[in-house]
């Protein structure tokens, strides 16, 4: 399996959103790569969590990729909201929208078009799309909350995606996200990701500069 470089991209949702400017701040200068925003409806995901006017408040405070990943039942529709404001944006092959469409549209501004698969979906159903995005987000836990348990059952979707990857014909990243410290993410790189979306264990480290610093290089 060929080594790519690991991103890490520290999850806003488990930030302390009081102090969004400085949060965001102390995440850039602690050495990350990418900066990752969850976007909740409460449709497709059974939470509120932030819209576009907090991605474009957190724009602000870094010149870092920020990396939407929306959880949204109609990603289409939402898409001339947040393609000002991001460099990659993530819509979930379950959602209700042409996956094709969406994708493409996000590749037609520039960015990144991230296509992202929840635990329950085999990851198979991605498989219609390759050559059709730059991402592909493999949930580790269910979608919707912080601070999950890793799920270890999810490596086999990531092993498997790796294989699609290093058979030559599309390139593509491998993300992760939920549960991610350096333990999870150590087996996820392993498996064949390269994109680590990592929340609370850095918001709430300690040393945040050093969690980010082991994740790269687990």
């Amino acid at each position: 399996m060929a080594l790519r470089k690991t991103i890490v991209a520290p999850s806003l949702l488990a930030c302390d959103f009081s102090r969004l400017g400085a949060e965001v701040e102390r995440v850039t200068q602690a050495g990350a790569d990418w900066i990752h925003c969850d976007v909740m409806d409460g449709h497709f995901v059974d939470n509120i969590s932030f819209g576009p006017a907090f991605v474009e408040a957190a724009s602000r405070h870094t010149r870092l990729p920020l990396d939407v990943h929306l959880m949204i039942e109609n990603p289409y529709h939402y898409l001339p909201r947040f393609l000002p404001l991001a460099s990659s944006i993530t819509s979930h092959v379950e959602a209700n929208h042409d996956v094709s469409k969406t994708l493409a549209a996000v590749r037609d501004a520039g960015l990144l078009a991230g296509l992202a698969v929840s635990p329950p979906t085999p990851v198979e159903l991605v498989k219609p799309f390759l050559g059709q995005f730059d991402i592909l987000l493999i949930m580790t836990v269910n979608p919707g909350f912080g601070g999950q348990p890793f799920l270890t059952s999810m490596l086999a979707k990531v092993a498997e995606a790796a294989a699609w990857r290093e058979a030559g014909a599309f390139d593509f990243h491998i993300e992760v996200d939920g549960g991610i410290n350096v333990k999870t993410a150590a087996e996820a790189v392993r498996s064949g990701a390269n994109l680590l979306v990592a929340g609370t264990s850095v918001f709430h480290a300690q040393d945040a500069a050093e969690e980010i610093r082991m994740l790269k290089n687990v």
